[in-house]
């Protein structure tokens, strides 16, 4: 048996040529590919690519677009000289830890994927597997990160954290307290680089560009799905048109000829939080439900094959985590160590009743929640799973043939919810 440890801290190298060239007709957009020098431990300097690709066995190359620009229709591509991620310097690396990864890499780009709808605010998103764990508005940087990894501690254990402001001490300060892979900021100030050294195997990366993000908002760049038989589908990037309360449209229906509507509206909290979670919704992998309550995630539900299921995964996972940061607080351990030091022995029984029963009696912090889908509800049970929970509104796209019965459903809790339609999915596969 190979040794799997050995293999994840070996840099593989690659075959994948210096410079890409793709054809569009007439149009050619040439790429070169992002290698930097490493100083090596005897001393010498050797220039390498990304560490590998999704595993470790796989070798991978990062691509910056350096020349040419796209225009496909209506839609006018990223030009050269925007780049983010694909551009990042080897003076950009500012802690270099272990050389970067694939992974590491598409996890800082969907943590900007959704940052840029977030910029107005010193915001954080947290992300593991190229899905946010946690994502958060603060007053402060130090307590956007602080709100967006208490939403989920056990995911954001080893994930990577980008952030839309420059990294001071105090947010430093809370990212070294914690397990993470990545720290991605615009900039850090002084003392800041200082406190994070305390991780040395934690990558930091400076992306000035954060800077000017919101630029990129409609920016487009073509995605591109290989197939196994070496086909691909090309599309169009995804676009956000969600921005504000006014791009909203309340939930109305007609079914059987009769018009059926929300007795309620959202309030001002409401709609300001269904902006943020539709923004994270942008990069979160369908099926997906999440649960949005002031500004920050408290329960995010992904990729899952049906609309009930994964709005219920979402719960069960808010009911997890909050027990883990309530025991946390209490004990200053995991819930999970709680459980096993009962089994041994070592704590009362007690301690962790004590904590389920205010997990149940609290829902786990969803009452007040605004619930997000990224797709139409075809029938409410999907609904009634959140309402079960206490939320106060949802947002959805709407479009079913059946938004009355999920309607009914938000007339008939207790008390009232409000509903309102995006008019657009935000599928992301």
């Amino acid at each position: 048996m190979s040794d799997l440890k050995k293999m994840y801290t070996t840099i593989l190298g690659d075959s994948f040529p210096m410079d890409m060239t793709i054809s569009f007709g007439e149009q050619k957009l040439v790429y070169r590919k992002r290698t930097w020098k490493i100083n090596m431990e005897d001393g010498s300097v050797d220039e390498r690519g990304i560490r590998y690709g999704e595993n470790p066995d796989q070798e991978a190359a990062l691509y910056e677009l350096v020349n040419g620009n796209l225009v496909l229709g209506e839609c006018r591509f990223i030009s050269p000289g925007n780049g983010l991620v694909s551009a990042i310097d080897v003076n950009d690396m500012l802690q270099v830890g272990k050389h970067p990864g694939k992974i590491n890499l598409t996890d800082i780009d969907n943590g900007l994927n959704i940052l840029k709808y977030l910029v107005d605010k010193p915001a954080a998103v947290i992300l593991k597997h190229n899905n946010p764990c946690g994502a958060a508005y603060g007053d402060t940087l130090a307590a956007a990160f602080d709100r967006a990894n208490r939403a989920d501690r056990i995911a954001a254990f080893g994930g990577a954290v980008v952030m839309s402001r420059s990294c001071d001490t105090d947010t430093a300060e809370l990212l070294s307290n914690n397990y993470l892979e990545v720290v991605c900021a615009p900039d850090f100030e002084e003392g800041s680089l200082d406190i994070l050294a305390k991780r040395k195997n934690l990558r930091v990366i400076k992306i000035a560009n954060i800077d000017r993000l919101a630029d990129f908002e409609k920016f487009r760049f073509v995605d591109f799905k290989s197939l196994i038989d070496g086909g691909i589908i090309a599309q169009q990037s995804a676009v956000n048109s969600i921005r504000s309360a006014g791009d909203l449209t309340p939930a109305i229906s007609t079914w059987e000829n009769r018009e059926y509507s929300c007795d309620r509206q959202p309030s001002q909290r409401e709609l300001d939080d269904m902006i943020f979670g539709w923004a994270v919704e942008h990069g979160v992998t369908s099926n997906s439900v999440l649960y949005i309550k002031d500004g920050c995630t408290v329960g995010i539900g992904t990729g899952e094959q049906d609309r009930v299921g994964v709005a219920e995964i979402a719960v069960h996972k808010a009911y997890i985590k909050y027990a883990d940061i309530l025991c946390f607080d209490e004990y200053s351990i995991p819930y999970a160590d709680l459980e096993l030091e009962i089994r041994q022995g070592k704590r009362d029984k007690g301690q962790k009743d004590a904590l389920d029963s205010q997990v149940q009696k609290e829902k786990a912090g969803l009452p007040g929640s605004v619930m997000i889908s990224d797709a139409f509800f075809p029938f409410r049970d999907g609904a009634d799973v959140g309402i079960e929970q206490g939320i106060t509104a949802i947002l959805q796209a709407g479009g079913s043939m059946r938004d009355f019965e999920t309607i009914l459903a938000c007339n008939e809790a207790e008390p009232k919810v409000a509903m309102m339609f995006t008019g657009q999915r935000s599928f992301k596969h």
